[in-house]
């Protein structure tokens, strides 16, 4: 008969006097990560290897500190990194839509970009006072006087010429002509009919020869005006040449280092000039210099007094490191495809939506070139087009700003294709594990481009070095939150919690978000006691209210089953009828509940229906555990005969579905029941899956299992008969309850650990499974020996249902 477990082995205590301190208060701050070597260690190489593809993917479930974690090591990393350069978008004066890039050492793009400023305002100021310098306006006067007077001298020879002939220049509504002139004015018609036919024919032949001299000197017109525009055009060029040169030339003096600066300033340079002089042509020639303003300094949207003209000129400063010391550490927290790629903003211009250069905004992958970009990998999958864009730019190694809006064709506007931006990032990306491997099985790109897995653990060993490593944790998360140190004691409760969490003994969990909320819980808990430091009883507290809120299912629960509604047995013996125990989780909050389960037998083909299975509420890991009942009853107890069993196992009054295996060894020990017709005490509830070879095996949620059934039977009143029968393998899982490990201790509830199934039915049944003995029997009164009797009745009464009629009269006359 299996003993039960003493009570010292259902918790293992944590020592107060053994962490060798009063309160954290003398424990200094822990400055490494602990639990975490393998993915400390993935995280060093990930971030020390320069090829491509190894980015990251920090794997794990939530509330580890993950993203905590990794931006403290890539923190750490970056120090001492390089700073990467800053970069800008300037205006293309060749492709005006396709805005240049330009790379600059960390802080020089700030300087860069308040110089062009600058620039910009000196040549407003330069070009207007130059336009309207009395020089200029005396040598564009002398222009415009000389073209002036030479159309004048022009008409003034033409007018003494036609004078002295008779005619003269005359003006009218649609031109100039020559007209016969008597008396200083033009002849009327019916006067000049009236001359001599002579004088007439000598008038018209002046007329003619002088009005294609005037024709002649119209044509000319044009020309001279072309060559005044060419000398004012050279004018201003020489006259705007000479004042924008030197500012642009300043400008340039402290980037001399910067060819593509420089390079970028002498395009500036000729195209200012090349503005003012299409400006001047643009207006009228005789017009004031102010006109010129005009044309450059228009209003644009109220947003300053300089116009495109101007514009052009500013730089865009994309990514500004003056401030960055070391490698940039990036968090996107919202990783829409803009928010990674970037953007060109859109302005409303008479009706029409247009932009420029210096409209687009940066993203993520801006900001974290040459560093490192962390990003929630749910998150980014969940923003349209943004995994594909993430998984273009480290592709092509380049950041590619491509309107969304263009890209799925829903708007039309002024677009605009910036120079790509190269991409020198790590990627670093956090997620459960299961998106990791659903990635790495289903995106072929994954594997290529997300080399390191970084695999966080949710537990530690409990060594004492570790202990004393998490206390120093535990110290240093109080102080981050500003909460009351702890005592010796609480912090050996916390140990025994993190223990209980982990689900054994022997482990610690390392999930931080939990740990920091008991703290915080138990600090108030602290301030309403009036305590000046965090002790045992208010972490028990913190606890204790954490489960209050979270278990109202369960009290229900646990009244349903008190006044009978959920049927579930604590004393007494039944034949075919068992008490298993499953866990339901809801949200962070576990618990277990009892559970009946009941097998029927009868003559049939070998099979075991599975009820749960056959109404499609049971699970395929449940179904499985049932296949393998029967394949264990048809090794053990159908070797030379056939199993000729019908069977059905169901649990009564399971509505919401059935999965996992953790009941197999309890079905298992119900059929045996009732096919020995051995009653089972029903104040032993079973947990544990069992294997073909009758091996108990090891389930989870064996504390939440335990404490549940301890919790039906101490409603009811213990009687000291009733307990848990768990697997021997669960035993270092043990961290119970203390009203459950106390109740053990002193003699009213126990917790039985069995190896075997023989060893199990046992103990439920108080029979001997009993073993073959050389004959290949088992010894009478065991429960594997009516077992294999009923086995063989089954067998014989199926042969003889198979005989044929004949046959059977045959033998019945004989006898």
């Amino acid at each position: 008969m299996v003993d039960p477990v003493p009570a010292d082995r259902l918790y293992r205590r944590c020592d107060p006097a053994a962490l060798g301190f009063a309160t954290t208060e003398e424990l200094a701050d822990l400055d490494r990560v602990i639990g975490q070597d393998r993915a400390m260690a993935a995280l060093d190489f990930g971030t020390g290897i320069r090829h491509d593809g190894y980015n990251l993917f920090c794997l794990g479930p939530s509330g580890l500190g993950r993203h905590t974690l990794t931006l403290h090591l890539l923190e750490r990393k970056g120090r001492g990194a390089p700073v990467p350069p800053d970069w800008c978008y300037i205006h293309n004066f060749d492709r005006p839509h396709e805005p240049r890039s330009l790379r600059l050492p960390a802080g020089r793009g700030a300087a860069l970009r308040d110089a062009m400023n600058a620039l910009i305002d000196e040549l407003q100021a330069a070009i207007r006072a130059t336009l309207e310098s009395e020089g200029f306006r005396r040598r564009r006067e002398t222009i415009e006087e000389a073209a002036k007077k030479r159309g004048e001298e022009a008409f003034s020879a033409l007018q003494e010429e036609a004078e002295g002939r008779g005619v003269g220049l005359v003006r009218t509504p649609v031109g100039m002509i020559i007209a016969p002139i008597r008396d200083g004015r033009p002849m009327e018609p019916d006067a000049f009919h009236a001359l001599p036919e002579e004088e007439q024919a000598t008038t018209r032949a002046a007329i003619e020869e002088l009005q294609g001299k005037l024709e002649a000197i119209l044509r000319e017109i044009p020309r001279w005006s072309r060559e005044a525009r060419r000398e004012m055009e050279a004018l201003v060029r020489d006259s705007v040449g000479f004042a924008v040169g030197q500012l642009v030339e300043d400008a340039g003096r402290p980037f001399a280092d910067l060819p593509a600066v420089l390079a970028h300033l002498d395009a500036v340079r000729a195209d200012v000039i090349e503005n003012v002089s299409a400006s001047l042509e643009a207006g009228e020639t005789g017009g004031e210099a102010p006109a010129v303003g005009v044309a450059l300094m228009r209003e644009r949207g109220g947003r300053d007094d300089l116009g495109p003209a101007l514009d052009r000129y500013r730089v865009n400063l994309l990514v500004d490191n003056a401030d960055t010391r070391g490698a940039p550490v990036v968090t996107e927290d919202h990783p829409t495809y803009e928010n990674l790629i970037g953007r060109a903003e859109h302005v409303q211009r008479m009706g029409v939506l247009s932009t420029d250069f210096t409209l687009i905004k940066p993203g993520a992958l801006h900001r974290a070139n040459g560093g490192y970009l962390v990003l929630d990998a749910r998150r980014v999958l969940m923003q349209p087009f943004a995994w594909e864009a993430l998984k273009r730019a480290l592709r092509a190694r380049q950041i590619r700003l491509e309107s969304l809006g263009q890209m799925v064709g829903l708007i039309a506007t002024v677009s605009l294709e910036p120079e790509p931006i190269p991409l020198d990032v790590r990627i670093v990306l956090v997620g459960e594990r299961a998106l990791y491997y659903l990635l790495a099985e289903y995106d072929p790109d994954f594997q290529d481009l997300f080399k390191v897995p970084v695999d966080f653990a949710e537990e530690m060993g409990r060594a004492d070095a570790s202990v004393g490593d998490f206390a120093r944790l535990v110290a240093t998360l109080a102080r981050r939150e500003s909460l009351r140190p702890l005592d010796a004691g609480a912090v050996a409760r916390i140990v025994e919690h993190a223990a209980r969490v982990a689900e054994d003994a022997e482990k610690l969990s390392l999930h931080r978000r939990a740990l920091t909320d008991l703290l915080r819980e138990a600090d108030y808990w602290t301030g309403q006691a009036g305590a000046a430091a965090i002790g045992a009883d208010h972490v028990q507290q913190a606890l204790d209210t954490g489960i209050h809120r979270a278990d109202r299912v369960r009290e229900r629960i646990q009244e349903m089953i008190r006044r009978g509604t959920i049927m579930i047995d604590t004393t007494g013996a039944a034949v075919g009828r068992i008490n298993g125990l499953a866990v339901s989780r809801l949200g962070a909050f576990s618990f277990a509940r009892p559970s009946r389960i009941t097998a029927r037998t009868r003559l049939g083909s070998g099979k075991v229906v599975d009820i749960e299975r056959e109404a499609e509420t049971g699970g395929p890991l449940h179904s499985k555990g049932v296949l393998i009942l029967q394949g264990f009853l048809a090794a053990r107890y159908a070797l030379d005969k056939p199993l000729a069993l019908g069977a059905s196992l169901v649990f009564e009054q399971s509505y919401g579905g059935v999965d996992g295996d953790s009941a197999s060894s309890a079905e298992l020990y119900a059929l045996l029941s009732a096919l020995a017709d051995a009653p089972i005490r029903q104040g032993v509830a079973v947990t544990g899956s069992v294997n073909q070879q009758g091996e108990v095996q090891a389930i989870g949620g064996v504390n939440e299992k335990i404490e549940g059934f301890f919790d039906v039977c101490a409603a009811g009143g213990l009687t000291g008969d009733q307990g848990v029968m768990i697997p021997a393998t669960n035993l270092p899982h043990l961290m119970l309850r203390a009203d459950v490990v106390e109740a053990v201790r002193a003699g009213r509830f126990a917790v039985w650990a069995v190896r075997t199934i023989d060893e199990g039915i046992a103990l439920l049944t108080g029979l001997p499974a009993g073993e073959r003995v050389a004959d290949g029997a088992f010894p009478e009164g065991t429960i594997n020996r009516r077992v294999d009797d009923r086995l063989a009745a089954f067998a014989e009464a199926a042969r003889a249902f198979a005989r044929p009629p004949r046959e059977v009269g045959r033998e019945e006359g004989a006898s």
